[in-house]
């Protein structure tokens, strides 16, 4: 589980006991259930990225909702996949390649529908970019309609392993990750992924 979960978990735990000492059953119980569901949200489960070469891994779990080049009128336009993790999915999220990471950019912004096309610009979020000798990819972390907070714990200058631990994003959002026109992409919209171990594409 992510540390970033335990002060919720405190929160949660007092209120459960206080309602309970004063004999408040049902908010103890909803307390309670907000214990369970936040220490759920916040798990990190183990992951082991695939044993290959040239690979771009899923920088998050959660379904594909758009996969396609940026500009369709340029051939050598480079490609967008989406992600969007509903409040049930795991929201660690994972380096697609292993690089260094050459900038992280923080932009302040709304809280639209993270499915919404405007949200990968309208809504805060961290765009991160990694690049080795043979590939550069832009991954953005994407605050959705609940999200409220975004988390990333590298900084420009961190060299970083394919599917390794970067940050998260509390209580829903979208992840969109961005890579050159030669990259064969591996996956469809509907696809189901996960962070670190789903390949999205090859180089």
């Amino acid at each position: 589980m992510i540390g970033d979960a335990v002060p919720f978990l405190i929160v949660f735990f007092i209120l459960a006991v206080l309602a309970f000492l004063i004999h408040w059953p049902i908010a103890a119980t909803v307390f309670l259930i907000l214990f369970a569901f936040t220490a759920y949200f916040f798990r990190n489960p183990k992951r082991i990225p695939p044993n290959e070469e040239n690979i771009v891994v899923s920088p998050a779990d959660g379904r594909v909702t758009k996969v396609g080049p940026l500009d369709p009128s340029d051939p050598h336009s480079a490609q967008l996949v989406s992600i969007f993790l509903s409040p049930f999915d795991v929201h660690v999220n994972r380096s697609p390649i292993s690089g260094k990471i050459s900038d992280v950019t923080y932009t302040k912004g709304r809280f639209i529908n993270a499915m919404s096309d405007q949200a990968s610009v309208l809504n805060e979020q961290n765009a991160v970019t990694v690049s080795n000798d043979s590939i550069e990819v832009v991954f953005k972390q994407i605050a959705g309609l609940i999200a409220r907070r975004i988390v990333f714990w590298r900084k420009p200058g961190d060299i970083l392993e394919v599917g390794e631990l970067v940050g998260l994003i509390k209580f829903g959002s979208r992840t969109d990750i961005i890579v050159p026109h030669n990259v064969i992409l591996t996956v469809k919209q509907g696809d189901r992924v996960r962070g670190g171990t789903s390949i999205i594409g090859r180089y």
